[in-house]
Parts: structure tokens; C-alpha cells; sequence
């Protein structure tokens, strides 16, 4: 089983999301909880594409982390 990691930004009415190692994979959502179902659902509808057109499958390979800034009183 592979584990690749998703990208959630918040957009102005709704959220989006991507898979940095699956390019072309993405989907939107009301609310987080919705758009990574749909991104769950996308995933596998792309990789099933990229199965039957004989192309490989992409592994895994992004790593995530956060960064910690202090912030800046005014």
C-alpha cells in the first residue's frame, strides 16, 4: 500500500486539495472533510487511468514538515 501525501489549502468559498506525487490529481470540497474524500476518490479514479493506459504507477517520494516562525507584534 502506498501513502502519498495531500496538499489542503483553503481557497475563498471552499478548500482544495492535490497530490504532489500524482500530478493532475486534484479536487475540491466544501469543507475538509469533503475534499479529501473527493481527493480519496480522485486518486484512485487517476491511478486506475494511469493502470489501464500502461503507465507506471508514481511512488511516494514528497516529505512533509512544518516550520515554526515567530510572530511579529505591531
Amino acid at each position: 500500500m502506498n501513502k502519498y501525501a495531500i496538499v489542503i489549502e483553503k481557497a475563498e468559498g471552499n478548500y482544495s486539495a492535490y497530490i504532489p506525487d500524482v500530478p493532475g490529481c486534484i479536487a475540491t470540497g466544501a469543507t475538509i472533510e469533503e475534499v479529501r474524500q473527493k481527493l480519496l476518490e480522485a486518486l484512485s479514479s487517476h491511478l486506475e487511468l494511469m493502470r489501464e493506459a500502461g503507465e507506471p504507477i508514481p511512488q511516494p517520494s514528497t516529505i512533509t514538515d512544518y516550520v515554526e516562525v515567530a510572530r511579529e507584534t505591531t
